[in-house]
């Protein structure tokens, strides 16, 4: 089973840059869609963005597009999200996920393995 770790939360003023990691266990890695969420308190989570198996593929929530951008690097068996530009409304706890038939979709029912997740604070 996919093990999934996420890290470089933290807390940053508005109009600040992130690069969050995730680091899966398996070299299997190259086989899953990957996908960032996202849980701020008292909502739901959210999509924020997908990447297929090698990477040419992506999708974004309309929220962060222009803003964040989702890789991956199979080698390290690691999925980033750099995310430029931060406000307020992105402080949440964010979770990535694998999915293991490759679909990069915005659905979480559809992902099959979660990290713990990071905290990322935006003071406006």
């Amino acid at each position: 089973q996919v093990q999934l770790v996420e890290s470089g939360g933290g807390l940053v003023q508005a109009g600040d840059s992130l690069r969050l990691s995730c680091a899966a266990s398996e070299r299997t890695f190259s086989s899953y869609a990957m996908g960032w969420f996202r849980q701020a308190p008292g909502k739901e989570r959210e999509f924020v963005a997908g990447i297929s198996r090698r990477g040419g593929g992506t999708i974004y929530a309309d929220s962060v597009k222009g803003r964040f951008t989702i890789s991956r690097d199979n080698a390290k068996n690691t999925v980033y999200l750099q995310m430029n530009n931060l406000k307020a409304e992105d402080t949440a706890v964010y979770y990535c996920a694998g999915e293991a038939t490759g679909q990069v979709v915005s659905t979480p029912e559809t992902y099959d393995y979660w990290g713990q997740g990071t905290q990322v604070t935006v003071s406006s």
